[in-house]
Formats: structure tokens, C-alpha cells, sequence
């Protein structure tokens, strides 16, 4: 069985190289790497076309064309039935593809499989931990605007990829509104494993104008999804605690206090899992272009 992985980046040259070694450094080796240029302005297409491999292919067509437009892209260009995404400025543990491609094939009921999360820093530290629940969300969960699925962690079959294409429209709220229509669709069968197999720099995604326009695109999700699932008054109250996020949001950028934001989503970790984490960077570390 072999794995297309997905890795569509824009302007992402402070990180993209360990991106692509955390690839080259798995233990699973049976893939190919396909990584799309949104048309980035530094040097990652150069640094992506300094990786020498057969089992890369790189795509750059010079329009930057947002990210939902590139998942659709990659799940159309990939050669095989199982797909796994991953972020450009994110790492993953070495063994990440092979326990989740285990996963999957020892439940064949199950379309897509998700990881939990090592939270790291700007210059690879780590931060703490996500450890998400393996309950599976239904319609009016998701609703509520909470999740259980890290999205860039996914690895999920190319046919129900096929099935569920991304709206293109949705540009911060992409994976929000894919599991919702999964769902609604009752076509979301999926697993949660509680190792943290990837290592999120999610410190990039705590900022005002990013959270801001995030929950505004959750709310248009919400009311173009909630009709026959909850009621008018529910709604009402979801889309009220959105509004208050914002405020929060707001408040704590003007006192300078967002890394609070940050800490509250993560737990702290042993030293056990730091020494864990500081072996997997060594060996991603080792891998050379």
C-alpha cells in the first residue's frame, strides 16, 4: 500500500525544508510527496526544487489560488487510494505514516484517521500537548464549533476525499466545514489516536486578524448548515458565543496577553515527552537534501 502526501505551501521558506525531511525521514517509505506551490514570493519553490527524489513531485503554476483550492488539487493529483496531509511550516513524528496507515487498514469501515499533537514553537521547541478525544462528533456537535480532528494530521482514503471535496470558497474554515458535511452526509466515519504523532506550530495561528476572520467564516458555516439539525433559538446561541470569542480575542491583543490564549489550549509535558520529541528533531535533522 503507498501514501500520497500532500504538502501545499505559500511563502513558507522559514520552514518548509524540515517540513519535507520529517517526510524523507519516515519510517513507512512507501510514497510519493507532492508539494504545491500557492505561489509564494520567497524561496520555498527554490527550496522545495533543491529536494532530489523520485518520489516528489512539485506543482507551481505562479497563482496564488488559496489553500482549499490546493487540497482539491493534491486529492486529484494523487496517484494513490491513501492520502495524508500536512502543513509547511509543521513536523511529524518518523513513525507518524505507518502507525496511522495500520490504523486504517485494520478498520476498513474507517475513512479517515487523525492525530493528536505535540504543540511547538517558531524554533522547534515544544511548547506542550493536545491529547483529543476519540469520541466521534455528530451534526450538532460540530455545530457547537469544536472539533476533535487536527486537520493537517489527516490521513484519510482518496475515495472519500473524492466524495467530500473542500469548498473552495472557505479559506479559514475549510476542514470546519468539510467534517460538517461529512457528517451531515452521514459520511464521517474516522478515529482519533491519542499519540501525538504530529508536531503543530499552532503559536502561528493565535492572531487577532487570523482568529477574527476565522470565527466570522464558522458563523457563515453555521448558518448555512444549521436548518434541520438544531433549531433557530440553538443556533442563535452558538452564534452568540462566536461573537463573544471575538471580543476576548480582541481585548487580549490590545493588552498584549494572546500567548494566554495558547497556553489554555494545551497541557504541560513530562520530561520523558520532551526527550521523546528532542529524539524524533535529531532524526529529522539527520535527513539530507
Amino acid at each position: 500500500m503507498y501514501i500520497s502526501i500532500g504538502i501545499p505551501f505559500f511563502n513558507a521558506e522559514k520552514f518548509l525544508e524540515d517540513a519535507i525531511k520529517s517526510v524523507l525521514a519516515q519510517t513507512f517509505q512507501d510514497w510519493e510527496l507532492i508539494l504545491v506551490d500557492d505561489g509564494s514570493t520567497d524561496r520555498s519553490l527554490e527550496i522545495a526544487r533543491s529536494f532530489v527524489d523520485s518520489r516528489i513531485r512539485i506543482i507551481s503554476d505562479g497563482y496564488n489560488r488559496r489553500l482549499p483550492y490546493r487540497l482539491n488539487q493534491i486529492i486529484s493529483e494523487a496517484k494513490y487510494d491513501i492520502i495524508a496531509r500536512m502543513d509547511a511550516d509543521d513536523l511529524m513524528a518518523v513513525d507518524r505514516l505507518e502507525k496511522q496507515i495500520k490504523v486504517l487498514t485494520k478498520n476498513p469501515e474507517i475513512d479517515l484517521v487523525v492525530t493528536s499533537l505535540y504543540s511547538i514553537g517558531n524554533k522547534n521547541e515544544i511548547l506542550g500537548k493536545r491529547i483529543f478525544s476519540t469520541h466521534q462528533m455528530q451534526p450538532k456537535e460540530i455545530l457547537q464549533g469544536l472539533t476533535n480532528l487536527l486537520h493537517p494530521s489527516l490521513l484519510a482514503r482518496k475515495a472519500w476525499c473524492q466524495r467530500n471535496p473542500y469548498q473552495e470558497n472557505n479559506c479559514l474554515a475549510e476542514d470546519y466545514e468539510l467534517w460538517l458535511s461529512a457528517a451531515i452526509k452521514n459520511d464521517f466515519n474516522y478515529m482519533v489516536m491519542q499519540e501525538p504523532l504530529y508536531f503543530y506550530r499552532e503559536v502561528e495561528n493565535v492572531k487577532k486578524e487570523k482568529m477574527i476572520r476565522g470565527y466570522n467564516t464558522q458563523i457563515e458555516v453555521i448558518k448555512k448548515y444549521y436548518n434541520n439539525i438544531i433549531a433557530d433559538r440553538e443556533k442563535n446561541k452558538i452564534l452568540l458565543k462566536f461573537e463573544i470569542k471575538k471580543i476576548i480575542v480582541k481585548i487580549l491583543d490590545f493588552l498584549n496577553l494572546m500567548k494566554i490564549l495558547h497556553s489554555r489550549r494545551i497541557t504541560p509535558v513530562s520530561n520523558d515527552e520532551k526527550n521523546f520529541y528532542e529524539s524524533q528533531l535529531e532524526l529529522i535533522e539527520r535527513i539530507k537534501q
